[in-house]
Formats: structure tokens, C-alpha cells, sequence
């Protein structure tokens, strides 16, 4: 056997970037209807606002990973505003609750 396949290092960079954005797509999925629910679609503004920040924080860092999961972080906080106006539409076909209204 070639002694070279033992000795190969593991490179873990994208697995635990694919575990980060797995994450905090979970994440940002559970942030979209919960804010939804309490400000309507108009919480686009938060995750627009998380999304260019973290993006541009991005640029910034000189590490590769701890930069490639910043931006990944930003892109999925940006694809967010487009699912928290989607949102407002699953609730109007019943797949999620609508906030009552107290008098």
C-alpha cells in the first residue's frame, strides 16, 4: 500500500462551512416567520440590514474562512428579505398562523 494515503491531511474548510450555513439557514428560516408574525413584511428591513453588513464585514477580514462564512451569513440574511415577503402570502393561503388582532 502507498503510505502517502495515511499520511494526507483532512482539509475541514468546507465542511464546516456547509455546517455554518446549514445552520444559519435554520436560523434565519425561523427569524423570517417570527418576524413576520410580530412586524409583518416590513422586518425585510432587519435582515437587509444584517445582510449588508455582514457582507461587507466580509471584505474586511483577512482569515478565508472565518471571511467565506461572514459573507455566506450576509447572502443568506439577504435571500431572507425575499422569504419574509414570501411569507406574508403562506399566511394568507393558511399555511402559517395569522397574528390576531386584540381589541
Amino acid at each position: 500500500m502507498n503510505a502517502e494515503i495515511f499520511n494526507t491531511q483532512i482539509n475541514l474548510s468546507g465542511f464546516i462551512i456547509g455546517l455554518f450555513v446549514f445552520i444559519v439557514i435554520i436560523f434565519a428560516r425561523r427569524l423570517c416567520i417570527w418576524g413576520e408574525y410580530h412586524f409583518t413584511k416590513k422586518f425585510w428591513i432587519v435582515f437587509f440590514t444584517i445582510g449588508i453588513i455582514a457582507v461587507s464585514l466580509s471584505l474586511f477580514i483577512p482569515e478565508n474562512l472565518f471571511s467565506a462564512a461572514i459573507s455566506a451569513f450576509g447572502f443568506i440574511f439577504l435571500w431572507g428579505i425575499h422569504e419574509t415577503i414570501e411569507q406574508e402570502e403562506r399566511v394568507k393561503k393558511g399555511w402559517f398562523k395569522k397574528k390576531s388582532k386584540k381589541v
